[in-house]
Order: structure tokens, then sequence, then C-alpha cells
């Protein structure tokens, strides 16, 4: 079919939306036809190079492919090789801009979204990027040969189908504002990816064969395991797409591993590398000073953004039968001193974590209103047992053990109240340590990673011992970790889901059901409720942000009841620190954004006669 057909088909179609844009619930802030983006400089010039550290706990990597559950692949491979139909920007949450596509158009129905890719796009192998190869990223995604996550985020998505050479059509299983984002954020890549022989190897196959994706990077040097550089595509396709201008400056971006994190800040001191990011509130205060900083070779920054706060905490595996009693998980969480910590081991920088939707509309405050109520009471008369008995009660606030006299509340009252939950759930201190009936003791494993978690875990773990739990703190390498968390192989681990502005499918996989039993979904926690499946399908069908609001307030509220989670801190601000007098900015900051994109996509090199 050629062009003049591809067109007659979607003009027979009456489409409900035809744009440069699409918005979750119809706010877009640049029109068709915009110059750039407004956080970036678009007269930054092209250049130079940029090192620096992952902000994950990636210790090594043994493969080029992203996709797959197995092994480890490089940081920021995705971002920087990979493109998708559509992008988002950093000050719009619910929106995205075509990027490989031109075109995005909604049926009337809102069953089915069709893009026209841009004619311009085109992989680094120099061939065009067509519908067929976005068919062929999809069927491979969304089969066995893909992590299992995959097939969750575009679980409604029934089918994608090629309409004409550079127009593709993904039809809708139900009617969802959120599915032409979804399909939108299909990485692409090309069929000819993985083709050995002639013969296309499965997905799952492809491990360290060169990505064809069409990004503005390709991979370059490589140290296998250990460091990796990507290098800007000079001829990149998409350089002066309006969505691109000003973005994706310097010509070498490498990112070097460590094996823990005090390595790490040695070698960032001793000019390995340009750029970190730091988590921890005791190292921000002590461990980033020295000359290098007072000198002004080195300069540390504290970045405010408007990202809803993240939900942090020890996340139970309640398919562990010893977790699996809410008086037990109840009873954990009230161990922990998070004013203590936050007062000897944090320099008070943090806020304790509250809820699932920190700091965002989506919290739940108080008592429910009357639109939860009603959400409430549905659930209630279709689900009884699996609604929580006290939700129409305030909303559980985490623990605390302040000094104010006033508030009543001291570790010793929250140990009592421990004991009592854990003698309900069949658990008293006998012998030295708390058994159940058959006389087992209780015992409790944290797994991490990194060693950072060792002090919190350490005073956390007397609380708990004082009511006869044995702990033990493990730290392993990430690349282990990662492994037995994807076949739910642990205890208790520290886990982090960034905030969103607008959640939604993303919900599906972190708390349906059905990845409870899907190995490498980020159902970490293993909880499988029906009532909180029939919240999430009310959630991710929302047609208005009026609608979304209450819906993810009750949920907030199921999950709090259920004590899945010992809450623990957030912070309203980025931590970076960088070398000074090699890079630029743009002046406006963006208002939602994770420091290391922004710093890869919107930096530049000083010039040498600029220094």
């Amino acid at each position: 079919m050629g062009l003049l057909g591809a067109w007659l088909c979607l003009s027979l179609m009456h489409p409900a939306w035809a744009a440069h844009a699409y918005a979750q619930y119809g706010d877009i802030k640049y029109p068709a036809g915009f110059s750039h983006l407004a956080y970036v400089n678009p007269q930054a010039p092209k250049g130079g190079e940029i090192s620096l550290v992952p902000p994950t706990r990636l210790s090594n990597f043994d493969k080029y492919n992203p996709f797959t559950l197995k092994g480890s692949a490089p940081p920021a491979l995705g971002s920087l090789v990979f493109e998708t139909l559509l992008t988002g920007t950093l000050d719009e949450p619910t929106t995205a801009y075509g990027l490989l596509a031109n075109d995005v158009t909604v049926a009337a129905d809102k069953k089915s979204v069709t893009f026209t890719l841009n004619p311009l796009a085109k992989f680094h192998n120099g061939e065009a990027v067509l519908a067929t190869d976005v068919k062929h990223s999809f069927d491979r995604l969304t089969s066995k040969e893909a992590a299992p996550q995959y097939r969750t985020i575009f679980g409604d998505i029934a089918s994608a189908t090629v309409v004409a050479e550079r127009v593709v059509r993904f039809d809708f299983k139900r009617v969802n504002p959120e599915l032409p984002l979804i399909a939108g954020s299909l990485p692409v890549f090309s069929q000819k990816w993985g083709v050995e022989g002639g013969k296309a190897k499965p997905l799952d196959k492809i491990i360290t064969d060169t990505p064809i994706g069409s990004g503005p990077y390709k991979i370059g040097p490589v140290t296998f395991g250990k460091d990796i550089t990507y290098i800007r595509d000079p001829a990149y396709w998409g350089q002066d797409l309006n969505v691109r201008r000003g973005m994706f400056n310097f010509d070498r971006i490498t990112y070097k591993l460590y094996k823990d994190s005090t390595a790490q800040l040695e070698a960032f001191k001793a000019g390995e590398f340009d750029y970190i990011q730091a988590f921890v509130a005791r190292e921000w205060a002590r461990a980033y000073a020295g000359k290098q900083f007072d000198n002004g070779t080195l300069s540390k920054k504290e970045l405010q953004h408007g990202n809803a706060g993240d939900f942090q905490g020890f996340l139970f595996n309640t398919r562990k039968a010893k977790f699996q009693d809410e008086r037990v998980r109840e009873a954990i969480t009230l161990a922990m001193d998070f004013e203590w910590m936050n007062r000897q081991l944090f320099y008070k920088a943090y806020t304790r974590v509250r809820g699932y939707f920190v700091g965002s509309d989506f919290e739940a405050k108080g008592a429910p209103g009357a639109d939860e109520q009603r959400i409430i009471e549905a659930l209630q008369a279709r689900f009884g047992t699996h609604v929580p008995a006290q939700i129409m009660q305030d909303v559980p606030l985490p623990p605390a053990t302040l000094l104010d006299p006033a508030s009543g509340k001291t570790l010793r009252d929250n140990l009592r109240r421990a004991r009592d939950l854990l003698a309900q759930a069949g658990w008293t201190y006998t012998d030295g340590a708390l058994r159940n009936n058959r006389g087992e003791p209780f015992t409790i494993e944290f797994l991490d990673s990194s060693g950072s978690m060792g002090r919190v875990v350490t005073p956390y773990a007397k609380n708990l011992e004082k009511l006869g739990f044995k702990v033990n703190y493990k730290v392993i390498d990430f690349a282990i970790l990662q492994k037995r968390m994807d076949v739910f192989d642990f205890e208790i681990i520290s886990n982090r889901n960034v905030g969103s502005e607008s959640p939604g499918t993303e919900l599906l996989e972190r708390f349906g059901s059905k990845a409870a039993d899907t190995e490498g979904s980020g159902n970490v926690i293993g909880l499988k409720n029906p009532a909180v499946d029939a919240l999430l399908d009310q959630i991710v069908t929302a047609q208005t942000r009026d609608e979304l609001i209450p819906r993810l307030r009750v949920l907030d509220r199921v999950l709090r009841w259920g004590h899945y989670a010992v809450p623990h801190w957030y912070s309203g601000i980025h931590r970076v620190a960088y070398r000074n007098g090699k890079f630029e900015q743009p002046a406006t900051m963006p208002r939602y954004y994770q420091p290391e994109f922004w710093v890869t996509s919107t930096w530049w090199a000083v010039r040498p006669s600029e220094k």
C-alpha cells in the first residue's frame, strides 16, 4: 500500500486524536512545529566527553541485550542506543511527542492507535526504520523470549499490524487512555539484530551481538563487564528533530563500574570519572569533602526537583509462610526507630515514607473522603475480607518514637505493641528466642548488595532481637542479588520505586496477582489480592485525573493496611557532585527528572578556548 492508500485508511477511521503528540488527559504543552524543549540549549555545541557511574548498584555486565531476563546489561544502553515511537519530556508527566513516529492517531472508539513513522528514521546500519521492524519488536518483546515484565506492560495490547511500509497500528483489548502512551513507549530494534548465517536467533539467544538500534549513540570501546563507552553517531538521523535539538551533545559517554561505593568515591576524587550521584546522607556530609571540594576542582550540589516522592522500604517476601500474617509484618515494622536513625545516621536529611504515593495528590490522608468511600464500599461488597477491615479508619502512619512527651510514643511502647501482635499470630518468646507452637525460632535474613544498609540494619536488628528474632544481614554481589530477586529467593530486601506523577499500568507489574508468579516481575512482595486487582483495573481505565486520584488513594490505603513493607525515607533533592570547568548546563531546569539522564542528555562539554 502506498502513502496515499495509507492516508485513506487512516482518514476512514474518523480519528479521535491525530497529532504530533498524545496526552493521556489532553494537555499538550508544545504545539506542532515547536523548535525545541524548554529545558535545553538548542545551540549547545557537540563534542567532548563525560565519564560517570550508574546510579544503580550494578557492578558488572555480561550482555548487550537489555530486554531479556537472564544476565545484566550495561547502564544506559536502553536510553542511548534504542528509541521509541514517542518520547516523553522532563516537564510533562503524561504527554509524549513523536520520535520514530511523526504522527499518532487514536481511533474514535479508543480501541486502537496508529503511528506513522518518520521517513528520516534510520537504524545504525543505515537502513530505514519500517513498520515491519516495529511489529517485529513488539512480537519479540511480548513473547516468552523476552523478560516477562514486557508481557505485563504491553498486556492490554492485542496485536501490532503493519498497515503500510511506514504505518503501524496497535489494537487494544480494552479502552484505557494510557495505552497509546504505552504503545508509543515500545523500544524498536532492527529485524536484522541477531541474524546469523541468514537465520534469526530467538531474542533470548541474542547476548553479545552488537545492538542495531536507532538512537544517538552506538557502543564504542568496552572493557567487558567493567567499563563501556558510547560513541555519538555523527549521522544520527534525529539530531535536528525538535525533541532532540540541543540534546545528546557529548561525543563520548563512558560508564565505569566499581565493586563498592567506597572504591567508587575514591576513584571520583582521584579523577577517574567526572560525575556521581550520592544516595547516603552520611557520606554526602562527611566523605564528599576535602581539598578538591575546597579549591573548586570538584563541586557538590543539592538540586531541587518536582518529582513525586519515591517509595523505598524493606519489602517482605509474602511467598514465605512466616511473612503471610499481616500482624507479623506490622510487628517487624514497629521495631524500626526512624527518628533515632535520622538524628544519628542521616544528619536529619530525610522525611519518613508514609505510603506508596508520598508527596503526591494520590497519597491517602486521614479518613477516606466520600469519593473514596464509594469505591471502598463497592470493593467490600465484592471481595469481603480481601479488603482490610480497618480501611474506613484514618490511614495508618509509620510508627514514631518522638521525644516529645505529648506524643506518648516511645520505642518501648512500639515493642510492647509488636510483642502483643506476635503473640496473637502464634509467636512467643521461649527459651531465648521467638518461637511458634512447634518450637521453631523466627529467623530473618536481610539481603544487600552494597553494604550501605549495614549501618541501618545493625540498630534495627538490635530492636528485633529484643523481641526474640534471630537476624542475619548478608551482603552479596548485585548480579547475584538480582538473580535471587528474579526468582523470589529472598526474605527481606531493600527496594526503591521511583515516584510517578501519573501512576498507571506499571502498577499491574508491581502489585497485580499475575505478576506475583512471573519471574523477574516488579511484584517483589508477592501480593495476590483480588480486591487489589480490581482496583488496578479501575486505575488503568480511569478516563480523567479526577477519576484516577481517589482510586489511587484507595489502593494506597489497602497496601498500607497490609503492612507489606517497612517504610524507609525520601528526600526532595538530588545530591550530585561533578568535576568543575569541564561542563555547561542549560539555564532552565526541568521539573521532573532523574539527574543522570538530565546530565547525559542536556549538558555539554566546555571547549578548550572557553575554559
